[in-house]
């Protein structure tokens, strides 16, 4: 059987409407980033962006992804970033044209995309996961598809694999699935609200990581010694951590991801070359934590593929937190609904 490509999971998702026209001229979407406390590390398919494991993620509201498509007047892909062109020949320009060719009704079809990031892009802080999925949201509604929620973060799969948790807000499951063409590998929302669940994040560095994910993943997959040992510490990490949702224990929600993320990180120092996304930034903020933690503040950590840090703590923790880390980024994820863009620029049908 021949291998299934991006295009025959869209082929498959549109039916009908695959090849049509967009309905408007522009769409606007937003989506939020999130940051993965059970994480996704590793793929069993690289073409669909499958996963080895499911993980799990709680959004950053207002920090993500605001993108504007419309069709362009002159006859290539544009691409505007935080209000800076994008060169045509650069990388993020032609992986954005790229993602489009998957929807693009005609050779003589293109778009003009305009996308502001309120997290650093490339810095291991999921720019790509909003980005994606707030493009999705965007295009389903300059198309007019009216896709389900499913369908949309089957899409934003294609484009990076963690955009399909970005498009649900809360605390969010991927489902790892297991058929060939990735239909049962998207996104679902966990229940469970936490009002008093706070997220700071702490931005060591907003230069682009010398190693992309996808690179480091496929590299920790093919040479780690300790590669083995991750999908059975994921499997067992994601049941204490919905556990921690549902008590709202955050005692073990924190411990759960800070050791969950350290063992990702871990997966990489063993392979060869080695890699390792931390700054002395970022293991100095470790080491003030343990101390804070020893001395009797509750407070926990987790880090994506990349230098930043993002603390875990409790709001009547905050003034503590801010006394020892200014620089952090509050977000609290359930303490107001955003509304707006997200999920209201395209129908999520049935």
């Amino acid at each position: 059987m021949a291998s299934i490509k991006k295009r025959d999971v869209v082929r498959l998702i549109l039916g009908e409407r695959f090849g049509r026209m967009p309905v408007k001229f522009c769409s606007t979407a937003y989506a939020p980033a999130n940051i993965a406390l059970c994480k996704y590390w590793g793929k069993r398919n690289e073409e669909l962006n499958l996963p080895i494991t499911a993980s799990l993620s709680v959004s950053l509201g207002a920090l993500g992804t605001t993108t504007k498509v419309c069709l362009s007047t002159v006859a290539r892909d544009e691409v505007i970033l935080n209000d800076q062109p994008v060169p045509v020949r650069s990388k993020f320009t032609k992986a954005l044209s790229t993602y489009l060719n998957l929807f693009r009704p005609s050779p003589t079809v293109f778009f003009r995309i305009e996308t502001r990031n309120t997290v650093p892009t490339a810095a291991g802080m999921a720019s790509s996961a909003s980005g994606f999925a707030a493009l999705v949201f965007a295009l389903d509604d300059l198309f007019g598809w009216g896709l389900s929620k499913r369908h949309q973060s089957i899409l934003a799969r294609l484009g990076s694999g963690s955009a399909c948790r970005s498009v649900y807000e809360g605390f969010v499951e991927w489902e790892a699935g297991a058929d060939e063409d990735g239909m049962d590998s998207y996104a679902v929302p966990v229940p469970g609200v936490w009002p008093e669940l706070r997220i700071g994040v702490l931005t060591i560095s907003e230069d682009q990581k010398p190693i992309s994910s996808r690179e480091a993943m496929k590299r920790t997959r093919r040479t780690s010694s300790f590669y083995e040992a991750w999908p059975v510490k994921v499997a067992h990490d994601l049941e204490l951590i919905k556990s921690a949702i549902d008590a709202r224990d955050f005692e073990l929600l924190g411990r759960t991801a800070e050791s969950n993320a350290l063992a990702m990180h871990a997966t990489g120092l063993a392979a060869w070359p080695p890699v390792l996304f931390w700054y002395p930034q970022s293991v100095a903020v470790m080491h003030d934590i343990w101390a804070l933690r020893d001395a009797g503040l509750p407070l926990y950590f987790t880090m994506d593929a990349g230098p930043n840090v993002k603390l875990l703590f409790a709001a009547d923790n905050e003034k503590d937190v801010l006394a020892a880390f200014p620089a952090v980024t509050l977000v609290a994820p359930f303490a107001e609904k955003r509304f707006g863009p997200l999920g209201a620029a395209a129908p999520t049908g049935c």
